[in-house]
């Protein structure tokens, strides 16, 4: 065992990682809850050369550096993680599961992978329950043109949240609306990875409204724990979070 009083000794490799210029700008992503995919080509190339290293720098601060099936970068930070976190709203993560279920569908290829701010609020009333979501902003809403209109302004941050976590990326005039989606919003698909029909399973979680809340994450976590989980995760996959 290491003396505490003794300093560790890095190896080589994790020294050349955070002396690389490209760890600082990585480093700073990776800690704010941005996901980085092969559309990155530099960082992912660095992150894919370093991986192993650098998941045991962050383990040191109780988080790791996971690599999804789907080939993209984040930190899992564990509930003793020493980097700030805030989850995203139930919300959020609905849009989230909407944005997978376009990644997944025809219109993807047809449109040449381009959507729009209005296509993903459309497709949300479509294909969730109207009433649930009004709820969600107003748990008085009668469901007039001003609920409507607050849920319209709600799904427009949620998606600039999840921008800035790197799932989706804007195409043309920042103000345009219209963006491209990334591999990355796998995290909130994690439930149809094995599925027969992928998409059909990401329909029926949107249409059962199954996204992560503090109750279904608390009782998440004491059924992983009484498991004994091999793997230690300490929330559900979809509990996707970012720096405060």
């Amino acid at each position: 065992m290491t003396d505490n009083n003794q300093p560790e000794v890095i190896s080589p490799k994790l020294a050349n990682a955070i002396a690389n210029p490209l760890f600082p700008a990585v480093d700073s992503q990776l800690r704010s809850g941005r996901h980085i995919s092969q559309e990155h080509i530099d960082n992912y190339a660095f992150l894919a050369d370093f991986q192993t290293e650098l998941d045991l720098f962050y383990r040191r601060y109780n988080v790791e550096l996971i690599r999804a099936p789907e080939g993209f970068f984040y930190l899992r930070p564990k509930a003793t993680t020493l980097i700030a976190r805030s989850v995203l709203t139930e919300l959020e993560m609905l849009v989230g599961k909407v944005l997978c279920y376009l990644y997944l569908s025809p219109e993807r290829l047809a449109q040449q992978g381009i959507f729009s701010v209005q296509e993903v609020y459309d497709e949300l009333l479509n294909l969730a329950d109207n009433e649930k979501l009004l709820k969600a902003v107003n748990q008085r809403s009668s469901g007039s043109d001003l609920d409507k209109q607050k849920l319209a302004e709600k799904v427009r941050a949620a998606i600039g949240r999840l921008r800035r976590l790197g799932m989706i990326y804007t195409v043309g005039d920042q103000h345009s609306g219209k963006f491209t989606i990334s591999e990355s919003v796998f995290r909130f698909g994690a439930e149809v990875r094995a599925g027969d029909d992928p998409r059909e399973a990401q329909l029926r979680l949107i249409r059962d409204g199954e996204a992560a809340t503090p109750d279904s994450l608390r009782l998440e976590k004491e059924a992983l724990a009484e498991s004994a989980v091999e793997n230690d995760e300490e929330f559900d996959e979809n509990d996707v979070e970012e720096s405060a």
